[in-house]
């Protein structure tokens, strides 16, 4: 599911594929971040990451489509754990104890 709908843009180990991800595009936008940890998606608590997922980052400057259409539930939820698959413990462990206050 994440090789279908995502991988394009945010790599296929969730990496990235645009080195300077911070960097506008030339049309005001910004690329994908990696979803690695090494960019600010451990930042965000899960209801935050499934939002994004389905909502897409246009409104905040990106160019994410949304995927509420076209996901399930269950496969935003896939998608988010195939990521988090990539994080490192020291990471993920930081992301489960910012989830246990929501």
């Amino acid at each position: 599911m994440f090789s279908t709908h995502c991988a394009s843009c945010h790599g296929t180990r969730a990496q990235g594929i645009v080195e300077d991800w911070r960097q506008r595009n030339p049309d005001g936008s910004f690329p994908a971040p990696p979803l690695d940890g090494l960019a600010h998606a451990w930042h965000h608590p899960l209801s935050v990451l499934i939002q994004q997922i389905e909502e897409g980052g246009i409104k905040l400057g990106g160019t994410m489509p949304a995927f509420k259409d076209t996901l399930t539930d269950e496969e935003a939820i896939a998608a988010v754990a195939y990521f988090q698959s990539f994080w490192d413990e020291q990471t993920y462990q930081r992301w489960v104890q910012m989830n246990a206050s929501q």
